[in-house]
């Protein structure tokens, strides 16, 4: 079984955080505070992942 790229990882991951944001969204989960501030960290979390990606890309280049 292979890992799965990085590109895949990304996209499955943004995928997730969009989800759960309609569904909170559609549900009124989204009025809690502790929802907002998981989905909001996810958020940030990948900001930062994709930001580290491009950084060493442009380093090896």
């Amino acid at each position: 079984m292979q890992i799965p790229s990085r590109n895949t990882l990304t996209l499955l991951f943004s995928g997730l955080i969009f989800a759960s944001f309609f569904i909170a969204g559609v549900l009124g989960f989204l009025d809690y505070l502790i929802v907002k501030a998981i989905l909001f960290s996810a958020f940030t979390l990948l900001a930062i992942y994709l930001i580290s990606i491009v950084l060493k890309n442009t380093e090896t280049e």
